[in-house]
């Protein structure tokens, strides 16, 4: 039942639960070589960096904001702050090198409006995986290692240690800018028109879930008829507009629910169901469990 809650972390509790040192200054690099005999995060969660995830062996298998995705070996898939985040399968021979920082390091490493338009495939509402060739991994692979020792430097307090920081970042995004790119020189062009009619949906989806809950209004903004955009929602996701809503209402609760400083009326009232008996009903059927008994099983 614990493994049910959603929960926000931030990097440094990430990096704890990887069983790594604590690289410091919200950036961190994650090697790891057949290193988890388990999934070591089981339950639904947010974190607060973007992550560049390469699988160098096996697979992962997770769902992000309610999509499905498995990446395999030599794919790259970027995770954004914030994202709805669960691991659902991972192969037994899973080697992985995941790049994680923060927006604050970002802001506090002096980087100019050159860097940030050509780290824009950061902050595309898709982001979809992409296989790089042998050349493109080996060269990901000795970037990653050589950002880590100039982090691992840094820490031993050595001369220019920030300037080594900083150019090895640099120049491991550049490089994945680079792929990108060339891959996908126009992001929004890329998508099938159901996939884009997906994105906008997941985005209308978090601007308006608390006050719109309706497939009809959903459908309307996007100007085509509900049945077509649960059709098409299904196809993409293997869900219905009308699954895809009430799971993200019962995620979102879920999170209030996590936070003891608020009672049950007033998560109810907060996500505008009539009143708390309504909501308890609406959570027990989504989950089995009645909003108190969720809570107490912390």
């Amino acid at each position: 039942m614990k493994n049910s809650f959603i929960k926000n972390h931030t990097i440094s509790e990430i990096i704890e639960i990887l069983g790594d040192s604590d690289q410091g200054d919200g950036l961190h690099v994650h090697i790891s070589h057949n290193k988890f005999d388990t999934i070591p995060v089981k339950y639904p969660f947010r974190n607060n960096s973007y992550s560049l995830i390469l699988i160098l062996s096996g697979s992962l298998t997770f769902q992000l904001n309610l999509i499905p995705h498995t990446v395999s070996k030599n794919e790259v898939i970027i995770v954004k702050p914030q994202a709805l985040a669960q691991i659902l399968d991972m192969s037994p021979k899973l080697s992985i090198i995941s790049i994680s920082f923060t927006i604050d390091f970002i802001l506090q490493n002096g980087f100019k409006k050159e860097d940030y338009d050509a780290f824009e495939f950061f902050s595309g509402n898709n982001i979809p995986k992409i296989k790089l060739s042998e050349e493109e991994r080996e060269s990901a692979v000795s970037l990653a290692k050589i950002l880590e020792r100039s982090i691992k430097f840094s820490l031993e307090k050595l001369p220019y240690r920030e300037e080594l920081v900083q150019s090895s970042f640099k120049l491991l995004l550049y490089h994945y800018a680079s792929i990108y790119k060339k891959a996908f020189p126009d992001l929004e062009a890329s998508l099938t028109r159901q996939e884009a009619i997906m994105v906008r949906f997941l985005d209308l989806l978090e601007e308006n879930l608390i006050n719109e809950r309706t497939v009809q209004f959903y459908a309307d903004v996007l100007s085509i008829t509900p049945g077509y955009l649960s059709k098409v929602l299904k196809e993409v996701s293997g869900k219905t507009a009308n699954q895809l809503i009430d799971e993200a209402i019962i995620l979102e609760a879920k999170i209030l629910l996590n936070t003891p400083a608020l009672s049950i009326a007033e998560i109810a009232e907060q996500l505008k169901f009539s009143d708390q008996s309504f909501f308890g009903k609406f959570f027990k059927k989504h989950t089995g469990f009645s909003p108190k008994a969720f809570r107490k099983a912390r």
